[in-house]
């Protein structure tokens, strides 16, 4: 294991008790109460995961989400207020891959770690014994996409993506001409039981058809069947 991950929160006890978790579990980590101090270390080492708060002083979550999107590929997690649904959607909007609710059971952000990282690990790992299998391939009106080299391209220009995304775009391709419920979406995406008034499969949708060039109003590619779900045709 040893995988090295980034914790940014203000609040020193949930800082610390996750921590405590985390390293007792085989991880290596880098705490941080302030968001300026926090991108000083991401630029300054190598790391697996971020778990960043919404609200912190010297640079917001927000903007650590979007710097580290700027240059790195690995799961970020954020930490919200529980009534704050619109942080939630941001969050997912600017490149996060997973949010969890404040109060939390630190077991429970545990459980979402691994999940991130087996997922992170699974469609990276461009190793020459993975390059050396046979290639597994989608080509849709020029939209290919590759779970072996995890590349996507549209129009041969590349499409860059977070693990999450490029499972999203997988599972709708490899399913093209089926629509998918959010729910159904969700759990094969995520593992994990959809529960209602879910934004986080709308949220990444959306970056999705930004990445690609989607008009908003009328997008080519992936196509919403309202009250239904989504689909490539």
């Amino acid at each position: 294991m040893n995988e090295s991950i980034l914790i940014v929160d203000d609040e020193k006890e949930i800082a610390d008790l996750l921590e405590v978790y985390l390293k007792n579990d085989g991880y290596t980590v880098y705490k941080y109460y302030d968001g300026l101090e926090a991108f000083k270390c991401i630029e300054s080492n190598k790391l697996d995961m971020a778990i960043l708060d919404v609200m912190l002083p010297g640079m917001d979550g927000f903007r650590i989400c979007q710097k580290i999107r700027e240059n790195y590929f690995y799961p970020v997690i954020m930490l919200t207020a529980k009534s704050e649904d619109t942080d939630k959607i941001m969050g997912l909007t600017l490149g996060a891959d997973d949010y969890i609710t404040k109060p939390f059971n630190p077991l429970e952000v545990l459980a979402r770690v691994k999940t991130q990282l087996r997922r992170y690990v699974k469609y990276n790992n461009n190793s020459r014994e993975s390059l050396s299998i046979e290639k597994d391939e989608i080509d849709i009106n020029g939209l290919i996409i590759n779970r072996v080299t995890h590349r996507c391209k549209l129009f041969n220009k590349e499409v860059t993506l977070t693990p999450i995304e490029f499972s999203i775009l997988w599972y709708l391709c490899d399913n093209r001409g089926k629509v998918i419920s959010s729910e159904e979406l969700f759990e094969a995406v995520w593992g994990e039981k959809y529960l209602d008034n879910n934004n986080t499969v709308m949220a990444h949708i959306g970056r999705l058809r930004e990445k690609l060039k989607e008009p908003a109003k009328n997008p080519k590619i992936i196509k919403t069947v309202w009250g239904v779900g989504y689909t490539i045709e």
